[in-house]
């Protein structure tokens, strides 16, 4: 089931003219001056994956940089490594090339598959890039719309320590209509919502849902919101948008104050809260 069911063809096809990419294993070009896109693989356990990921424009090599990983929707799922950077934050990153000030890491899903069975791809794919443009560990973010909500929340879950705060847009824990993309762990909860929120009380959150979304329950969002606060959690937001569909994405990056409340967390020594 695609969740989206939104045709990302023609929007494609506009929004990748000119987006840089090389073969897997060729020299590294730098990126254009303005900021841009470059195509990298990974192998994990004998198997190339590719992904894209955004390198600031050269003017902001003033010390490491915050690292951004976004996890797409259902809709983008494939091998193209193209489809990750149509729909969601690619455009947004894409509009604001010259200025966006993070690394930000596309990973793509296999058709098929879920973010719950690709941590180990993403989490290789997030530190190669990190390495390789000088990314700061310590601001390290994690967003993901639909899907990708769902798998914000399973990756943080594995390896809370690794993101400075969360951005999950229209995604959930559980979803009754496709049982495969709930968050591991959760079946065996009483209550998830509680038991999420007890683990990740202390990393910051701003979550995004429609009320009209159709796909993704907003309760499923109105329901975290309220365990988060319960939990007495040190930072948790929740935007709801009254008039939006499953399509919250676009104003959920659209929002200025995310970006500045984003970029000013951060996890000292994060490797270290192992």
């Amino acid at each position: 089931m695609d969740l989206r069911g939104l045709g990302t063809t023609v929007l494609m096809a506009s929004l990748l003219a000119g987006c840089a990419g090389g073969s897997a294993g060729a020299a590294v070009d730098a990126p254009p001056a303005r900021g841009g896109f470059v195509e990298r693989s990974v192998r994990v356990d004998g198997a190339e994956h590719r992904y894209q990921v955004f390198v600031p424009a050269r003017a902001q090599d003033a010390g490491k940089r915050p690292v951004l990983l976004f996890l797409h929707g259902s809709g983008e799922r494939g091998d193209d490594n193209r489809s990750q950077l149509a729909v969601g934050l690619g455009p947004h990153v894409r509009a604001s090339a010259g200025t966006f000030p993070a690394i930000v890491v596309f990973p793509q899903a296999p058709a098929g598959s879920e973010w719950n069975e690709l941590a180990d791809v993403v989490f290789a794919e997030l530190d190669a890039a990190t390495r390789e443009f000088g990314g700061d560990p310590d601001r390290t973010y994690l967003t993901g719309l639909s899907m990708g909500g769902y798998g914000t929340w399973d990756l943080a879950l594995r390896q809370g320590y690794r993101f400075a705060a969360l951005v999950p847009v229209c995604g959930g824990l559980v979803h009754p209509a496709r049982p495969s993309m709930a968050v591991t762990g959760m079946a065996d909860e009483t209550d998830p919502y509680a038991a999420v929120a007890q683990r990740l009380r202390q990393t910051p959150v701003w979550m995004f849902h429609g009320a009209r979304d159709a796909s993704v329950p907003v309760e499923y969002s109105r329901r975290l919101d309220a365990a988060l606060q319960a939990a007495g959690a040190r930072d948790a937001r929740y935007t709801e948008f009254p008039e939006a569909d499953h399509n919250s994405w676009d104003a959920a990056y659209a929002t200025p104050e995310l970006w500045t409340w984003l970029f000013a967390q951060r996890q000292p020594d994060a490797f270290r809260h192992r």
